[in-house]
């Protein structure tokens, strides 16, 4: 069905919130630190929708080792510069106690024209994410393994749950996150299109209607990229610790290169309705990887260590021949030792245990979060 390979390159773009370092309370990025960060890192560092957030990217990688020491660099780097101004990043999808409310936009016209056409949906996106762009340049492929990849996205949003709390709240959801995003228009699982020609023909109908200005304004779990060459998975938290952004991006790559191989073989992944791919879906949001997802071959609930272990006997061969398998197997030390939502409300729960209050608790979280910000950097 295929013939010639894709380069299947990485680019990882990552949010984070900033905290105060002795209040642990969101504060506003100041704009000599916005500055600093320019200086340092150019074009790979960029304001986000709020001024309590700053988003990295890297460059286009040719391998996970590179990506690694790209991501890294920004992180480490972004640590520096912000505790020069008593501040602190952390790579979680939500804060624990934040409320939205209290926060401000940053002065950039792609962000008042959001705030202007979502109204207060726009308002409430106290939310951080984690993208992975894969590099596959024919654009009939793209659309191709982006239709197959779609079954997959549950699982790495279940491997990635950062979202635990809002505004000071236990939601019971390990990725909140979600369903903040999910109010938005344009979001949630990609329709499935037949051709790259189907899927510009729908995003036209937008644009020529003056409904978008650009592609960059679809929001899917998985798009293609209205910039690069790539697919790029939308659907993951960000993770707080640097091994598992890479073990993810690593998988995600991996899975990429496995439904390519098939077509090479003339085969391909079974297409499941977006129905039951939206089930669960919802069982990663509410649940993270404690509680299973449907295996619907076999049509029954299966442990996340169950499912885990068979992705990777799957793809390890692929990410043998992409240099990354140390990288894909550190996923079931995510399975095995919990997601980050799970460490969130255990520390907060072994902090309310041990005779804290409820506030500093959560601060207790947020303390953890600044620690794994920079593990293994």
């Amino acid at each position: 069905m295929y013939t010639k390979a894709p380069p299947f390159t990485l680019g990882i773009e990552e949010e984070y919130l900033l905290v105060d370092r002795d209040t642990l309370d969101l504060t506003a990025a100041p704009e000599a630190l916005m500055n600093d960060a320019a200086d340092a890192l150019g074009s790979k560092v960029s304001p986000e929708f709020l001024q309590c957030q700053i988003e990295v990217g890297t460059g286009v990688c040719n391998n996970i080792a590179e990506a690694r020491a790209d991501l890294g660099h920004l992180r480490k780097t972004v640590a520096e510069l912000a505790g020069r101004y008593g501040l602190a990043p952390i790579a979680a999808s939500t804060h624990p106690f934040a409320k939205w409310q209290q926060q401000e936009f940053t002065d950039k016209e792609r962000y008042r024209t959001l705030e202007k056409d979502l109204a207060g949906v726009a308002r409430r996106m106290l939310i951080c994410g984690m993208h992975v762009h894969v590099g596959i340049d024919d654009d009939d492929l793209r659309v191709d393994l982006m239709r197959q990849f779609t079954y997959f996205l549950p699982h790495l949003l279940a491997l990635s749950t950062s979202s635990p709390f809002w505004e000071g709240e236990e939601t019971g959801l390990r990725s909140y996150r979600l369903t903040v995003f999910d109010n938005l228009p344009r979001t949630g699982l990609p329709p499935t299109f037949n051709s790259y020609v189907e899927y510009e023909r729908t995003v036209q109908t937008l644009i020529q209607t003056g409904v978008i200005e650009d592609s960059t304004k679809i929001w899917w779990d998985m798009r293609p990229s209205g910039r690069f060459p790539t697919v790029e998975s939308r659907i993951c938290d960000v993770s707080p610790l640097l091994d598992d952004t890479i073990a993810i991006a690593a998988l995600i790559q991996s899975i990429f290169r496995m439904l390519f191989d098939l077509g090479m073989n003339n085969q391909r992944w079974r297409i499941y309705d977006r129905f039951l791919i939206a089930e669960n879906r919802w069982r990663a949001q509410r649940y993270g990887a404690s509680k299973g997802l449907i295996d619907f071959g076999a049509g029954q609930i299966k442990s996340c260590e169950v499912l885990i272990d068979e992705l990777l006997d799957t793809v390890g061969p692929h990410a043998e021949v992409l240099g990354c398998l140390d990288e894909v197997m550190h996923i079931r030390t995510i399975v095995n030792n919990g997601t980050s939502a799970e460490r969130q409300t255990k520390a907060y729960h072994d902090a309310i245990a041990g005779g804290a209050s409820a506030d500093d608790a959560l601060r207790d979280v947020v303390r953890g979060l600044v620690q794994e910000f920079s593990a293994g950097l």
